[in-house]
């Protein structure tokens, strides 16, 4: 058996359990000698708010299927820390042996070539640090994400083709090419947004050393938003850039969502300040002028962002 293994990692809360169980149907469909063989493993670690991480191991053992491994997240707090949860996984993914940490969103499916274009361009990194001496630039590696209609997630189920149409804000190099951000990399021109920026979780790779190089995710953040944002950051300050990868694609599955969320208010403000703390902008700034609209938040120079209850 090789020595390189390929952890795939997801997070999932027990109303996501289906989507895991199809996700890993889809792993073992696409890969099914490496499945057995050890050469790519599941993670999967389990998230529910105000639970601790044994009583949610304890309470859904055997829920997922044996060929995943899982492990969970506290959130005895309340709220689940997703920063937490990636880490926990990570640290499971590197007791496994894991020479690959690729992290894919419980919502989504890998497409036909996703780690074999993740393991690639990994390489490729490698490759050219041996062919100069150590110093090219360590990256984290991230494929295209196309979101899926509802009448495109119901046709998965009759196995129906589905072409990629992926997120247009984002790059989607050609099968095969990469596009590479450095850590150097400013907006492309005014009103561009900081490559950092658009890097997101919902699927993405790169080696443990380059994980443990950032620090992994930052555990401050409770709840939704401003923890991916924080750790691309996080990953230029400690020399890490981006690689967009051609044909590495996921496919989001569709589900019903508000926009802006919502429900997520409360979160978002305070995330966004923790996140202003940190590097002195404000991520998310599209929800929240969209919620200072609806009059949920208020904006001033002063004292930033804040709930309008908060006065």
């Amino acid at each position: 058996m090789s020595s390189e293994r390929t952890v795939v990692i997801s997070l999932a809360s027990p109303d996501r359990f289906d989507r895991i169980r199809s996700q890993h149907a889809e792993l073992r469909r696409l890969h099914p000698d490496r499945i057995d063989d050890g050469s790519l493993r599941h993670v999967v670690c389990l998230l529910s708010p105000g639970a601790s991480a044994e009583s949610v191991l304890a309470d859904h053992a055997g829920a997922l299927p044996a060929t995943i491994d899982t492990t969970a997240a506290d959130a005895t707090g309340g709220k689940v820390r997703l920063g937490a949860a990636r880490n926990a996984g990570a640290a499971a993914a590197v007791e496994l042996g894991a020479t690959l940490l690729v992290f894919l969103d419980a919502d989504c499916l890998p497409a036909e070539r996703l780690l074999e274009r993740y393991e690639e361009a990994a390489g490729t990194v490698e490759r050219a640090a041996a062919g100069r001496d150590g110093t090219a630039t360590r990256r984290l590696l991230l494929g295209p994400v196309t979101y899926l209609t509802e009448e495109e997630t119901e046709g998965l189920a009759a196995s129906a083709p589905v072409i990629p149409h992926p997120h247009p804000a984002r790059p989607d190099p050609n099968d095969g090419e990469v596009v590479d951000v450095d850590p150097d990399a400013t907006a492309d021109g005014p009103g561009a947004p900081d490559p950092f920026a658009l890097f997101w979780s919902l699927s993405f790779a790169c080696r443990p050393e380059v994980f443990a190089r950032i620090g992994g995710f930052d555990e401050t953040y409770a709840g939704y938003g401003g923890e991916d944002t924080d750790f691309a950051f996080a990953a230029r300050r400690a020399g890490v850039g981006l690689r967009w990868v051609g044909g590495a694609h996921a496919f989001h599955r569709y589900h019903p969502v508000s926009s802006p969320p919502v429900e997520h208010v409360a979160d978002i403000v305070a995330n966004a300040r923790i996140f202003f703390d940190r590097w002195r902008i404000w991520p998310m700034e599209g929800w929240l002028h969209a919620f200072r609209d609806l009059g949920l938040v208020t904006f001033d120079a002063r004292s930033g962002w804040r709930l309008t209850a908060e006065g």
